[in-house]
């Protein structure tokens, strides 16, 4: 940690973590790396904002007590309880005891539920103040379930910074503290694939929130996020993109993803692209072998497509676990409003089709047909029939 320079007496003092790759445990993938970003405010009082993950508790304080006298430390604002924003408190709070952490009622319960201290916590909601002086406050919003029941905001006045915690950020590991300075096409990738892989079930909570926000009539000159990058220029612009997203979010897409055991279900997923596209020159196809690819990845896929078709072999009766376990990633997200269609290949007894359908179905997609069986590896009838079943997924 380097203190770096956001605006007037705010400073990022978080940590880089160039060499995450997954997190949520192994659940979601980071290619990019990460941020834990850190923010200290030094007016009349001196604020903490958020701290940094676990691993780097030792190292974020020691560095933080570089920069400022910890005993200074005013009061500590906690805007979520999740780890890796709190796991530097237990050590920070070694060091200065009795500061007061002001916090949502629902993160006490979390702080206190996994270090097991009863540190000096001061609840706020949605509208309370804090002046830290010269004419400057601290503004708290809720963001309940956003993405986690504890979770809040912050507002710093005068500055018109925004605190937004998990909101609006992304995992991208950058020395570059704001959005205007890093790769675009690269920000906004990972910005939809944090929403896609994490935000998604929120949706309609989170266009209520951005409402209740726009009802504030805050200015809002700067995002500092929790992870990735600072919005400083046109910040409202990822707000923009959020509400896209919150409304059942698709573009002209259809994605096409299965796993293969002997290439016969691949044969047809490659022929069902071929019938898409001679149907609709304009529709985007993206054709992906499940087991060769990132789940999260597939998941950033799967939520810009109108129509998903999903293909599988039959195996024991059933599915490839890959497969399932997708469709099962699929319904926790509770997607809206797509459509779905299934294929595959079988030997023996064929049930694949059948269980997709029924699978798709269960997580909340609408099911285009009775899906594409074949027996053994397709022949040059069979192949043509897959290249009809895409034009049929194109035409619906």
């Amino acid at each position: 940690m380097l203190k770096k320079h956001v605006k007037n007496n705010v400073y990022w003092v978080g940590k880089v973590d160039w060499e995450l790759r997954k997190f949520h445990g192994d659940e979601y993938s980071t290619h990019k790396g990460s941020t834990y970003n850190s923010y200290l405010i030094q007016e009349e009082k001196t604020v903490l904002i958020d701290t940094v993950w676990a691993p780097f508790a030792e190292e974020f304080v020691e560095n933080l007590a570089k920069e400022i006298d910890l005993n200074k430390i005013d009061f500590i604002v906690a805007n979520h309880g999740e780890v890796d924003h709190s796991g530097a408190l237990p050590a920070l709070m070694e060091r200065i005891p009795d500061t007061p952490i002001y916090c949502t009622a629902n993160a006490v319960k979390s702080l206190k539920g996994q270090y097991h201290q009863d540190w000096n916590f001061n609840v706020v909601k949605t509208g309370d103040k804090i002046d830290i002086g010269n004419g400057k406050e601290l503004i708290f919003v809720e963001m309940a379930m956003l993405h986690w029941p504890d979770s809040m905001a912050t507002y710093l006045t005068q500055d018109n910074i925004l605190f937004s915690n998990d909101a609006f950020g992304q995992h991208l590991a950058t020395e570059k503290l704001f959005n205007d300075l890093v790769d675009q096409c690269e920000l906004f990738y990972e910005s939809i694939k944090y929403y896609a892989n994490i935000l998604t079930p929120f949706s309609p909570m989170l266009r209520k929130k951005l409402d209740e926000i726009t009802a504030l009539n805050l200015p809002i000159d700067i995002i500092a996020t929790s992870h990735g990058v600072i919005w400083r220029e046109n910040p409202m612009q990822i707000v923009e993109k959020y509400a896209k997203w919150a409304n059942d979010y698709q573009e002209n897409q259809i994605t096409i993803i299965y796993d293969t055991m002997w290439n016969g279900t691949k044969a047809l997923a490659e022929r069902i692209a071929e019938g898409i596209a001679s149907a609709d020159s304009e529709v985007v196809i993206k054709l992906h072998n499940l087991a060769k690819n990132d789940d999260n990845d597939m998941i950033t896929e799967v939520f810009k497509s109108k129509t998903v078709v999903i293909g599988s072999p039959t195996i024991c009766n059933s599915i490839l676990h890959s497969v399932a376990g997708f469709i099962h990633l699929m319904k926790q997200l509770r997607f809206k409003g797509k459509k779905a269609a299934a294929f595959g290949c079988y030997g023996w007894s064929g049930e694949s089709v059948k269980i997709i359908n029924e699978l798709m179905s269960g997580a909340g997609f609408e099911i285009l047909g009775e899906g594409l069986r074949n027996h053994w590896n397709p022949d040059s009838d069979s192949q043509k029939a897959a290249v009809k079943f895409g034009k049929m997924i194109a035409e619906n």
